[in-house]
């Protein structure tokens, strides 16, 4: 049997459809040998390789409300983001508590952005949970989060799918879930935070779809999310659906690889 290496890319809300592709996984019992996470993917990815399954991710999910995270920045010209981070520190730390890396069930790996030097960083020692925090840091929308002489944002600013990290695990087959996809064309600036999101979203299309023709992936899939905005708390119900379908519809497919 050959080492299935999962590759979960960044997506913000639209992220909940790796919990169902996940769960679909689960139901054949397939195991992934490794997980590299980018944002979303670093959650959804973090958390099962800690040992959390599909249905108790979507418990925690069920719960959840926009209030739960969302904690408006009185000053954000001169904090450097829409929301404060303490809300979103508080439920990364509480999932992930102390473990370690080194003590995750799965191996795993996570990236993301240093703005100081302009370049992609990757973690794979130490406590998880200041790592996916740093990978889940939406630019604009949370503050950068510093970690020794570097100042983090998103992975997902320059790699919203971390290819090089499974590969680098040593899986034999790899499997990519995108679930942002291609850069959607219905789109309404309304004003200059939408419009700076926007050109955030296509230079990192631009990032992923030059990515596309480099990285070898043996299955790189999609879920049908439609218009869904990963910005938006709404719909998660539907991307879990839509992650398990999709899941289900290449089972087959992902089992014929890794024979």
């Amino acid at each position: 049997m050959k080492k299935l290496g999962l590759v979960l890319g960044s997506g913000g809300s639209r992220g909940i459809a790796h919990v169902g592709f996940l769960k679909a996984l689960d139901e054949h019992e397939i195991k992934p040998y490794c997980i590299a996470g980018c944002s979303m993917g670093s959650v959804v990815g973090g958390l099962y390789a800690k040992g959390m399954t599909p249905d108790e991710m979507m418990g925690i999910v069920r719960t959840l409300k926009g209030k739960d995270i969302i904690d408006l920045n009185m000053a954000p010209l001169t904090s450097k983001a829409l929301l404060k981070t303490a809300k979103m520190t508080k439920i990364i730390d509480g999932l992930f508590g102390n473990v370690t890396f080194e003590e995750l069930k799965i191996p795993f790996m996570c990236n993301a952005f240093d703005i100081n030097k302009g370049k992609t960083v990757w973690f794979s020692k130490g406590e998880v949970a200041p790592c996916v925090r740093a990978s889940s840091s939406i630019p604009l929308v949370f503050n950068p989060v510093p970690m020794e002489d570097k100042l983090l944002v998103d992975g997902g600013a320059n790699c919203r799918m971390p290819y090089k990290a499974a590969k680098k695990m040593g899986a034999d087959v790899i499997v990519g879930v995108d679930v942002l996809g291609k850069l959607r064309k219905s789109y309404k600036n309304n004003n200059i935070i939408t419009y700076a999101i926007r050109v955030i979203d296509a230079v990192d299309w631009s990032n992923t779809e030059a990515s596309y023709k480099r990285d070898r992936y043996d299955l790189l899939l999609m879920p049908e999310l439609g218009s869904m905005s990963q910005y938006v708390i709404k719909n998660l119900e539907k991307a879990y659906e839509k992650g398990y379908e999709l899941g289900i519809r290449h089972i087959e497919e992902i089992k014929a690889l890794l024979d």
